[in-house]
Order: structure tokens, then C-alpha cells, then sequence
């Protein structure tokens, strides 16, 4: 009956049903549970399930880079909020949550930006190699592009980014692009962080012991599993320079020799390594924000670059990692 009465409306305002799928800026911020494509096939973002995704990420329970499509990661995420306000933590987007969500918040998610001189003046690369011999041959390891780089400002999937802007180049100063208006940086301590293995999922708690923040993992693998247990964070280190040992990480590729590899958004760690107590292990950022809990790391804890930045802005030495399984 819903649906019906929806398409009513839809032919009396003059507006085909698809055109309400459509990525613009207002079928976005408009987006409402009623607007929920639940038979649709995932191949296409859904302006609901974007609009989920980016007020989910502003309460500082982030599902991971916004694409739009209904992921586990998602599912997770909202299954985080559930347990932080006090519901049913079963991970089911139903009205129950989006009520919550609008009651806290029925901002605009979606705005215009105008891409600046600075923006494009950034240190760009032409490529970044997979070989880590090539990588350790370069003194910077930057965005390949201004799109890539701002679709990680605005906590974006860069094809997401583009699909919302199809006609843009990304290339001139002043050209006008709608970008997600993602979460303010989060305020008060964590004290204390719990890694779900089986979720995918990094907890960050206050003193108070409340939910603080929440980050979409990948935590380990079968061939390379996380530590058990608890361990201390020892530092945290913006743009680190990583040490690429084979005796003691993994092989990567023909090189089995130690390599260092210099910093950059696309290094292997990302922007922000997070050191742990358990030698070789740490809490680290990623090339590919795409791919957070959706393929395994090896060993370590990655997370979107964004989200690690803010972590290591809210940890201290000697916060708790506890691991679960």
C-alpha cells in the first residue's frame, strides 16, 4: 500500500519512480526509509542507503568508506548504533533506527563544494606500484588525483564520488562538486578499545565506559591472524615511514629483503601507524578505504586513513587493545 501510494505521488508531481533513485543532491537529502529499494540488486548506490551511511558516520560510528550499497559493514554499523543507544542490537535497518537517527539529526548529508587552487596543487603521483621494491624507490607515495584525494576528505568511495558528479573532471579550480558532509571530528578521550574479529570492528570507549567511536576493520586473516589477547598502545605517528621485514611480516611479492618504504596516503599503512605493545603489530591506515572489512589485512588492524587519524587524535600511550574473538 506504501508503495502504491508513493507512485500516486510520484506520477501527481509529475516525477517518474526511477528519477527518485537518481544521486542528485536532493534525492539524497530527501532520501527517507519509505524510499528503501529493498529488492534492488546492489549494482546501483541507493540515495536511502547513502543518506544511512553518512548520518550513521556522523555519530561516530563509521561503516567504512561511503559507496551507498548495502554491505555488512553497514549492517555492523548500524547493529553499533543499536548497542550504543540502548536497542535491540540486531543490526536490522528498520523505522525504529532511522526515527532515532532523524531525531538526532535531519541535516542536509550532501552539499556543494567548489574545488580550491590548493586542492590541486597537492604532491599527486602518477602510479603507485603493487612490488614494494618499486614503492621504496619513491620519496612520496600520494593520491593519484584530486578525486581520490577528495573523496577520502568527504569519507567517500571514489566511484561513488564520481558517480555523483559523472560530468566532473576534478581538474579545475572553481569547478563545483557535490560531496558528502561527513562526521566533525569527534571530541572526548578513548580509553580503553576492543577489536571484533567476527564483526570487523574497532571499539572505542571513554572513561565513562560508553561507546565513544566505532571503525570498520579488517582484522587479520587465516594466513597472517591478529594477536590474541591484550595488548598497549605504545605511540601513534602521522605519515609514518614503514619497515618492510619478510623475516617477521610477510612476503611480499620476490622481495625477501628488508625495505623501507616511504610515507604517503597509498603506503602500505596509510597515514597513521598506531603502534601496539606486541612487536610488529599496530592499529594502521589504508591505500584502499574500499576494502575495509571486506578483505583480511595481514595481521594487523586497518582502518580508512580518515578514521585512524581521528583515533590516534583521541588515544594516548598505555590505552588498552583488548582482541576479540
Amino acid at each position: 500500500m506504501l508503495l502504491r501510494s508513493l507512485q500516486i505521488l510520484f506520477l501527481l508531481l509529475g516525477i517518474h519512480p526511477s528519477l527518485a533513485q537518481e544521486l542528485t543532491l536532493a534525492n539524497i537529502n530527501s532520501a527517507g526509509y519509505e524510499r528503501w529499494d529493498r529488492g534492488s540488486t546492489n549494482e546501483k548506490p541507493q540515495p536511502f542507503l547513502l543518506r544511512l551511511q553518512i548520518l550513521l558516520d556522523r555519530t561516530g560510528i563509521s561503516p567504512g568508506a561511503i559507496d551507498g550499497r548495502m554491505s555488512e559493514s553497514l549492517v555492523e554499523a548500524v547493529r553499533a548504533y543499536e548497542e550504543r543507544e540502548g536497542y535491540q542490537a540486531d543490526g536490522k535497518i528498520d523505522e525504529h533506527v532511522w526515527a532515532s537517527l532523524m531525531q538526532k539529526d535531519n541535516q542536509d548529508v550532501m552539499q556543494t563544494y567548489s574545488i580550491s587552487k590548493e586542492d590541486l596543487a597537492q604532491n599527486y603521483v602518477k602510479d603507485v606500484p603493487e612490488d614494494y621494491s618499486k614503492l621504496a624507490e619513491m620519496k612520496w607515495i600520494g593520491y593519484r588525483s584530486a578525486k581520490e584525494m577528495l573523496a577520502e576528505r568527504f569519507h567517500m568511495d571514489e566511484a561513488l564520488l564520481q558517480a555523483i558528479n559523472p560530468e566532473a573532471k576534478f581538474s579545475s579550480a572553481g569547478e563545483k562538486i557535490v560531496v558528502a558532509v561527513p562526521r566533525a571530528k569527534a571530541r572526548g578521550r578513548v580509553s580503553r578499545i576492543i577489536v571484533d574479529r567476527e564483526r570487523g570492528q574497532l571499539y572505542g570507549y571513554g572513561p565513562d565506559n560508553k561507546i565513544v567511536v566505532v571503525y570498520a576493520a579488517s582484522v587479520g586473516s587465516k594466513s597472517s591472524p591478529s594477536p590474541s589477547g591484550v595488548h598497549i598502545i605504545k605511540s601513534a605517528a602521522l605519515n609514518p615511514i614503514y619497515s618492510y621485514r619478510p623475516d617477521v611480516n610477510f612476503q611480499q611479492g620476490n622481495n625477501e629483503k628488508p625495505l623501507q618504504i616511504p610515507p604517503g596516503p597509498n603506503g602500505p599503512v596509510g597515514l597513521v601507524w598506531i603502534d601496539l605493545s606486541e612487536p610488529t603489530y599496530g592499529i594502521h591506515g589504508t591505500a584502499e578505504p574500499d576494502l575495509i572489512n571486506k578483505e583480511p589485512s595481514h595481521g594487523c588492524v586497518r582502518l580508512t586513513n580518515w578514521d585512524a587519524l581521528e583515533l590516534a587524535k583521541l588515544v594516548k600511550p598505555g590505552v588498552r587493545v583488548e582482541f576479540k574473538d
